[in-house]
């Protein structure tokens, strides 16, 4: 009998639910425990369809407020002290951890927050304090167990392992993940403890740390820290967990081990089936296969997906150590098709989300233990969709890439002549000022939207609505007295969903959001065929700003790479051949700007960073060598004097600078303030020859940046960077932010570059 697992469940809701719930609660609307309740009725909910739909091994403790990152932070008192007095509750500290605590003359600064391995999801970085006691000073994973076992369901607690916690730790002073190693696995093992004495069976160490290039220290490691831990077992069951890659660095160790259960991703683990197949498996362990695809929304292919499965019992896993599983968490696609009311069947038949994965799992496990009738039908239905014509191929398309040529991917003439061509044409002041590109999405901007797109009112309405906001905002930026202004982008429901409206190639859904850290939800839209430009997509937008102010405005663009890496992509052709179709679309864009006088352009490429391998081997090969050239293709044919910017954020770049500077931009503005501006070191060590605008404050705060914290990053960033190459800015687009912190902070940021500039 085949067995069927879900590594973790989305949390936010079918319709955002505990999105609401919380931003209500930070606004005082509800109370502490109306957001509790909120949270137990969508966890209650994904137990009970996981337990109808027949899945055997149900997780609890996926679920979280903010991040399971730093929940397990929260559970172990890695809690840094700025954080342990403040005058708040519990759940109001934890907060504070995530987005930073300013009241009463207290101003308390956020964790930092970098992307979840190769995924759009973020997660808040912990801390750790030289003189930190660790200690089990929580009880969520035994708390959501037991919440679940009341409801006559047995779970298995997900928590995140000991060693991707310490791999994930930022260490503030003297303290190494080997010095603090034994106190924190004696810390798991206590946690193991309480949830068998409260009837857990199972328990899942989640370590997607294990896929990454491991040398031997880190395998060293890996090892006295699970032997102590699987020593210690108390009765449960341990279950390994990995995803996002293959365990080529370690398998042939954790097969030797004594784990109950070993968790392999045959999705994106390039060599996992090969490593079963040449090294064999545990003698005793379950075989939790990931063949079912958490982190994209097209059908599975039984045939394929039952082919690996016989590989593997050819490899001499028996059919009933072989459980069915998603190949990592079903946080990473939307909860159901159940919403999609206007896509057609024809079309969403190729579709499956959260809930529809669980049905596939349900078949999935019958088909392979049954030859009958039932399954045949199964296997001929899913063949059908498969087989389908989708009309996904454009010939226009397909000519136009056959036209590329190597020249399309060189900027002509090279940087230090444009740089100098473009100071003079612009004679902006050291330093000089500008924002990422939006500006808040009030209730009302959102309000005209909806009733547009209901209908309700008319084209000529919409638009002169968001043409008074565009002039609202030039003239705040003037006053402000920023330097490059932008025309706010008050026009755009998502940096990507916007621009995938306006391409050929792209469906678009209604409720099937993501969550990306948060309270943030994106709805990705979905690639469905050869992707081409339709019409312009910013230009009126960009000329019309460009019109009512005498200073420079940029024309905004999202970059190949981050559209393609923030869709739900196709599978029937390669990345590197999608994203060149969306880069020439793109590069039409741009040229349209140019010819229409916006000449400083930013084609931001904020996920360039996100579908970087995870092995550093397979960086170029796999990745950079098209993902890097991208953006030339894009950029490649504008005139000297347009000065083109690029935008990037939330993801660790400091060692991948070199590949960043060979995009050739004229200047790149990079997250930079939540993570101590560490890239700063990595820019004067590469020579990075791009101007640069490392940001100076967080905008996924609430908080508002003083005038002296701000001068202060700005000198600390002058020891590094000439000041003929710096631009001040903050670390992101203002979208989810309210006008009440994003006035003062520009303001701010302002006053404190002309201190600066004045300095100099």
């Amino acid at each position: 009998m085949s067995y069927t697992s879900v590594t973790g469940f989305p949390r936010i809701g079918k319709l955002r639910e505990l999105k609401f719930a919380t931003e209500s609660f930070f606004k005082n609307e509800i109370t502490e425990s109306d957001l509790l309740n909120t949270a137990h009725e969508l966890k209650e909910g994904s137990w009970k369809k996981q337990s109808a739909e027949g899945i055997d091994f149900i997780p609890s403790n996926d679920f979280s407020f903010y991040d399971n990152v730093l929940d397990t932070a929260v559970l172990f008192n890695v809690i840094p002290s700025r954080y342990r007095n403040l005058p708040v509750s519990e759940l109001q500290r934890y907060f504070a951890m995530a987005r930073g605590y300013q009241k009463d003359g207290l101003d308390v600064h956020a964790l930092p927050m970098k992307k979840w391995f190769n995924t759009n999801y973020h997660y808040i970085v912990p801390e750790f304090e030289d003189g930190t006691s660790i200690s089990l000073a929580g009880n969520k994973p035994v708390e959501e167990y037991l919440e679940a076992k009341k409801l006559g369901l047995q779970t298995k607690p997900m928590i995140i392992g000991p060693f991707t916690f310490l791999s994930l730790l930022k260490f503030t002073g003297n303290s190494t993940k080997e010095s603090i190693a034994s106190d924190l696995t004696a810390e798991y093992v206590k946690l193991i403890k309480c949830l068998s004495d409260n009837g857990a069976e199972w328990i899942q160490f989640d370590e997607p740390s294990l896929v990454k290039d491991l040398d031997d220290a880190d395998i060293s490691l890996f090892e006295k820290i699970y032997q102590s831990i699987l020593e210690n077992k108390s009765g449960c069951k341990v279950l390994l967990n990995t995803y996002f890659g293959d365990t080529r660095d370690i398998y042939s160790k954790l097969i030797t081990m004594d784990f109950d259960g070993l968790g392999l991703d045959l999705i994106e683990g390039r060599d996992s089936l090969e490593l079963i197949k040449k090294n064999g498996f545990s003698n005793n362990a379950l075989l939790f296969a990931g063949v079912v695809n958490g982190k994209n929304i097209w059908r599975n292919d039984y045939a394929k997906t039952l082919d690996i499965l016989a590989q593997i019992k050819a490899a001499g896993v028996s059919q009933e150590r072989i459980v069915i599983s998603t190949s990592c968490s079903l946080l990473h696609v939307p909860y159901t098709l159940d919403n999609e009311t206007k896509l057609e069947d024809g079309i969403k038949k190729h579709f499956v989300f959260a809930y529809e994965k669980l049905g596939e799992l349900r078949e999935l496990a019958y088909i392979a233990d049954h030859t009958d009738e039932r399954a045949k039908e199964i296997l001929n239905q899913n063949a059908d969709i498969l087989t389908a014509d989708r009309n996904a191929t454009d010939p226009e398309v397909q000519k136009k890439l056959a036209a590329i040529t190597e020249a399309d991917f060189v900027r002509l003439p090279a940087f230090a002549e444009r740089e100098k061509i473009q100071k003079e044409k612009f004679g902006l002041p050291a330093i000089p000022t500008t924002t990422i590109g939006s500006f808040p999405q009030t209730k009302e901007i959102k309000k005209e939207r909806s009733l547009y797109t209901k209908g309700q009112i008319t084209k000529d309405e919409y638009e002169t609505f968001i043409k008074e906001r565009i002039r609202e905002v030039i003239r705040l930026q003037e006053e402000i007295g920023l330097d490059v202004l932008v025309h706010g982008e008050f026009e755009r429901n998502d940096m990507v969903e916007y621009f995938g409206e306006h391409l050929n190639g792209y469906l678009f859904t209604e409720k099937a959001w993501v969550q990306s850290y948060g309270t943030r939800c994106v709805k990705p839209p979905i690639i469905w065929g050869d992707v081409s430009r339709k019409e312009a997509i910013t230009v009126k937008w960009s000329k019309y700003a460009a019109e009512q102010t005498d200073k420079p405005v940029k024309g905004m663009l999202t970059g190949p790479v981050t559209i393609l890496n923030w869709s739900f992509p196709r599978e029937d052709i390669s990345r590197k051949e999608s994203v060149y179709q969306i880069a020439l679309a793109i590069r039409d864009e741009v040229l349209d700007l140019e010819a229409n006088g916006i000449r400083i352009i930013q084609i931001d490429e904020a996920a360039l960073r996100e579908k970087l391998p995870l092995r550093r081997s397979d960086w170029y090969s796999e990745y950079l060598d098209w993902a890097i050239p991208t953006f030339r293709l894009v950029s490649g044919k504008v005139k000297a004097d347009t000065q083109i910017h690029t935008h990037m954020c939330y993801s660790e770049f400091t060692d991948i600078i070199p590949a960043i500077d060979d995009m050739d931009a004229d200047v790149i503005t990079f997250e930079a303030s939540r993570s101590d501006l560490q890239i700063l070191d990595s820019l004067k060590e590469n020579n990075f020859k791009t101007e640069v605008g490392p940001g100076v404050y967080d905008i996924h705060s609430p908080r508002v940046p003083s005038v002296e914290e701000i001068e202060s990053a700005l000198k600390k960033m002058l020891e590094k960077i000439d000041a003929s190459k710096l631009w001040a800015n903050p670390d992101c687009g203002l979208k989810t932010r309210g006008n009440e912190e994003t006035i003062p902070s520009l303001k701010n940021l302002v006053a404190a570059a002309k201190r600066v500039r004045d300095s100099l």
